[in-house]
């Protein structure tokens, strides 16, 4: 069978469109006897059964695994030579507090970005210790909160921030530790990197103010200066850019030790995953044996002690965790010119993937609760939003005869999917279940009809109580 001429480049006709791709579900996942998803030892029609559609499922194992492999690659890399290396997970790819929970006790730290993921992290117990409060617009009440608590670190992002945690840390007695975010000039994607005299964003300060900031913020008494942070981006392959990156910090880190301590250097993160079958991730152990070699031969070439080193991998711990399951409600075959696309629409869309809408983010999909003999076809899984642009896989091959009320199943959905999720078109978001040795639980609960009326103060009580039951 040729490949349909509407397939982008990238994607090859399967031989089989039941094949679960490696490196793309959860380490758990197979098909059962009966063809059927299982992840977690929990079937795709258990959960679907028990707690709807859509749902977000999180494969605890793999997560767990993942963060305690990153932690332990990094840290034996660069105990390697001479030195020591931190973890950060990233709270804003999928945070509540089991997961939270969960990554402290892999041994990572947590980064946050707002009061609320803070509350978050507090509620899950989280020691403040463990934490890295970065934004570029921390509010004063956040940054109040920030450093009242104890948090481990903050990241400076503006000038003006100096003098706001300054102020708060003076105000509760206490000496704030803190990072200075800068931009080096590089910025990475997949396996490419661009490399210039400045950057054009919203985040840090460019690396030539570092010199003066750090003056500044030493001359604080209530902030005591860890070092530099940096990030070059986001779902990036390879070690290139961080090759850069890193030469360019560290000739400013070696500066900065001539009027006093440098302790630390955050290098960022930003580890790309698979979402199809095109994507070629980087393994940990390579990127952690590459970074520490970067680290090593830059230092010695300067000949500066090197410094305790801080990563913030991003979604490569819980993006391939995770799975969300839809519905299929309708099936369209649209005749365009040079073939067919069959649109498959489910119960779900932009409400609970909003990344393929915002970044042309593509996916891969399959069918969930059985497997067919049918031949591929080219498919385009389409949300149920009022959006032409509600697409959550732009395009992938099912076998033929998919149908209503078949089940599918979208890998690489633990991060950035229920983080990113809205009420568009009054949609409940959807809810988050773990799933670990046969058995699935609740880690955020889904919001219901009643639960969106509860907030419109227009509604009385008993027309949202009688909502709720008629849409049952």
């Amino acid at each position: 069978m040729a490949t349909n001429p509407l397939a982008p480049d990238w994607l090859s006709l399967p031989g089989d469109a039941n094949d679960l791709a490696e490196g793309l579900w959860p380490s758990t996942t197979t098909r059962n006897a009966d063809g059927e998803l299982v992840i977690g030892g929990v079937t795709a029609s258990a959960l679907a059964a028990e707690f709807g559609t859509p749902l977000y499922v999180i494969d605890e194992t793999d997560a767990r695994t993942r963060a305690a492999a990153l932690r332990t690659a990094f840290e034996a890399e660069f105990a390697r030579i001479g030195t020591s290396a931190r973890v950060y997970y990233a709270g804003k790819a999928f945070l509540s507090t089991e997961v939270a929970r969960w990554m402290v006790a892999e041994g990572l730290n947590i980064d946050i970005c707002t009061g609320g993921e803070l509350a978050v992290a507090l509620a899950a117990g989280v020691d403040p210790a463990r934490l890295g409060f970065h934004g570029n617009n921390k509010s004063l009440a956040e940054i109040d909160e920030a450093t009242r608590v104890g948090v481990g670190t903050i990241i400076i992002d503006s000038p003006i921030e100096i003098d706001r945690v300054a102020a708060a840390a003076a105000r509760h007695g206490t000496v704030q530790a803190v990072r200075l975010r800068v931009n080096s000039g590089v910025h990475a994607h997949t396996h490419e990197f661009l490399a210039t005299a400045h950057e054009d964003q919203k985040f840090g300060v460019v690396l030539e103010d570092a010199p003066r900031l750090v003056a500044a913020i030493r001359a604080e008494q209530s902030l005591r200066f860890l070092g530099l942070h940096c990030h070059i981006g986001s779902q990036i392959f390879g070690v290139d850019g961080f090759a850069e990156s890193a030469a360019r910090l560290l000739a400013v880190h070696a500066g900065l030790l001539a009027d006093g301590p440098v302790p630390e250097l955050n290098l960022g993160g930003g580890f790309g995953i698979a979402y199809t079958t095109a994507d070629a991730p980087t393994p940990i152990r390579e990127l952690a044996a590459g970074l520490a070699d970067i680290v090593s031969v830059e230092c010695r070439r300067r000949g500066i002690p090197i410094p305790a080193i801080a990563f913030e991998p991003g979604r490569a711990i819980i993006g391939p965790a995770g799975v969300t399951l839809y519905e299929v409600g309708t099936i369209k075959p649209v005749e365009v010119a040079g073939g067919t696309r069959l649109y498959v629409s489910i119960d779900g869309g932009m409400s609970d993937n909003a990344r393929p809408a915002l970044y042309g983010a593509d996916y891969s999909v399959r069918i969930a609760d059985r497997v067919s003999g049918a031949a591929p076809a080219l498919v385009r899984i389409a949300g149920k939003h009022c959006e032409s642009g509600d697409i959550v896989v732009d395009a992938d091959y099912l076998p033929a005869d998919v149908a209503p009320g078949d089940l599918l199943a979208v890998p690489a959905t633990g991060a950035y999917c229920w983080s990113l999720s809205n009420n568009y078109n009054f949609q409940g978001r959807a809810p988050v279940v773990a799933v670990r040795d046969g058995a699935a639980r609740v880690l955020v609960r889904g919001e219901s009809i009643a639960d969106l009326l509860a907030r419109d103060t227009g509604v009385s009580t008993g027309s949202t109580t009688e909502q709720k039951d008629v849409l049952r």
